[in-house]
């Protein structure tokens, strides 16, 4: 008996092994191919004006010193490191802050945290302390079953209940990967019970997640609009999350149709997956204060203008003095990794914008004419690069390109940013990104590779497809 245990153990293992090999290799691969893309890009906006713009000019094109090319170097660096390791790029970008502005700059190191974002890392910790402490104590436990109960007898509708919530829970402030996490246990269990295809059940979860994910209280929402009015052009950011809703819902829409003509929205043969389906009751002690309280952020935020990280630090503190024992978990729910990640990359590309860097790479841009050309070629840039690192560093690093873009050209700066935003983000059904990897790791361990493959391949086609849908309904027609 315990020599076949050993030999099926053994023989999952190898499989394990041999499946677990097959996705680093393509990785591996599709890393080095986006590398590539990326360096004949920079080469090809730092070289363009030369090879394009032969005729004389009543200005020399702008050309990049040493000073700005070894900063983008560290930068385009820091992006490959942070995609093959698991290391957080926001460290390397504080650590190369420091080695830029100190040692090539003579900057001291009150000028190099001149641009620290205090407000966006104050907004992240509160929202993240206090939507840890709701998962906790199961307010969003109550939240999801309640929703889930509502369909029973229409499974259908699951999908669109739980993009639902996820747009909710990210509307409110929570994290994309947070809400995919809260929701993706639930939510994959419900589809292997009802027949439902997991692959669609997770690209809902994602979809809705990214469908609030730039909402006036979420993270994403006030970063991408103190980044724009950093630079010179204010956005709405009502119109920007109404976009991200709208394309969202779109992409969803399709991907209904797309399963439906490869009769996929049914899988399976019924079977039941191991998911505790137990009624809840009523909310009572804490859950009854922290439903009180999320309206009450709402109120505060919406209706008073409040700034979000405060309010939701207050709210956090109050549900922490109702149970003090538990305080230290609370603290460790804080996302500190995403602190690290804004910060750093936000510190470094404002040293990138001070030695001019930005301004340059974007003239040179300019310089190949067709603002809606250089619109799109971003668009592409961020979305494929998305796929792989991290959306929020990437958009710290690409929406400052599009300010001389703007300044110099009659494109919406709302329906720019939130198709650049928008591109960089609905790429995270990648299985390579922390929603995707989520997805598949809530799945059937019998079937995990199968939904692997089969959202491998349904993210290669919003790479393809979303960027172009973003750009096209949100810059050309200057509908913000």
């Amino acid at each position: 008996m315990t020599k076949t245990a050993e030999r099926t153990t053994g023989t999952v293992e190898e499989t394990q092994d041999q499946h677990s090999g097959r996705p680093a290799r393509r990785r591996r691969i599709l890393l080095m191919a986006v590398v590539g893309i990326t360096l004949l890009g920079l080469v090809a906006l730092v070289l363009a004006g030369g090879i394009f713009n032969q005729a004389p000019t009543a200005e020399p094109e702008p050309t990049m010193t040493a000073i700005q090319i070894i900063p983008l170097i560290i930068l385009v660096v820091m992006f490959v490191v942070a995609t093959k390791w698991p290391l957080n790029i926001g460290v390397m970008g504080l650590v190369a802050s420091f080695g830029v502005g100190y040692f090539m700059l003579g900057m001291t190191d009150k000028e190099i945290l001149a641009d620290f974002p205090a407000n966006i890392v104050i907004t992240i910790i509160g929202v993240t302390y206090f939507f840890s402490m709701a998962q906790r104590n199961g307010t969003i436990d109550i939240i999801v079953q309640t929703c889930a109960r509502l369909v029973r007898g229409k499974t259908l509708l699951l999908p669109w209940v739980f993009f639902l919530m996820a747009a909710a829970l990210t509307a409110l402030g929570t994290f994309s990967p947070a809400a995919v996490a809260l929701l993706a246990p639930a939510a994959i269990g419900l589809a292997y019970e009802s027949r439902i295809h997991p692959v669609l059940m997770g690209a809902f979860i994602i979809n809705g997640a990214h469908a609030g994910g730039f909402s006036p209280l979420s993270v994403a929402g006030v970063l991408v609009h103190d980044i724009a009015v950093k630079n010179g052009f204010p956005i709405s950011q009502g119109a920007l999350f109404t976009a991200s809703f709208a394309i969202n819902l779109i992409l969803s829409v399709l991907t209904v149709v797309l399963f439906a003509l490869l009769g996929k929205l049914r899988d399976g043969d019924g079977q039941h997956a191991d998911l505790e389906t137990a009624a809840t009751g009523r909310p009572h002690g804490q859950q009854v204060l922290t439903l009180a309280l999320i309206g009450a952020l709402l109120v505060c935020a919406l209706g008073f203008h409040m700034p979000i990280g405060f309010v939701a630090l207050s709210a956090g503190l109050l549900l922490a003095l109702v149970n003090i024992k538990e305080h230290r978990t609370f603290i460790g729910g804080v996302s500190w990794s995403t602190v690290l990640l804004v910060a750093g990359m936000i510190t470094y590309v404002s040293l990138l914008q001070h030695v001019g860097v930005i301004d340059t790479l974007a003239e040179q841009a300019l310089a190949l004419g067709a603002p809606l050309l250089v619109a799109l070629v971003l668009c592409y840039v961020i979305g494929v690069g998305s796929a792989f690192a991290s959306s929020t560093a990437l958009l710290t690093a690409f929406i400052p390109l599009a300010g001389p873009l703007l300044a110099t050209s009659s494109l919406s700066a709302s329906g720019t940013v939130a198709a650049l935003a928008i591109a960089a983000t609905v790429v995270d059904v990648s299985p390579f990104s922390t929603d995707g990897a989520l997805v598949v790791a809530n799945a059937r361990e019998d079937d995990r590779q199968r939904v692997y493959k089969q959202l491998m391949m349904y993210a290669g086609g919003v790479v393809l497809a979303a960027p172009a849908l973003a750009w096209a309904l949100l810059v050309p027609t200057g509908i913000m």
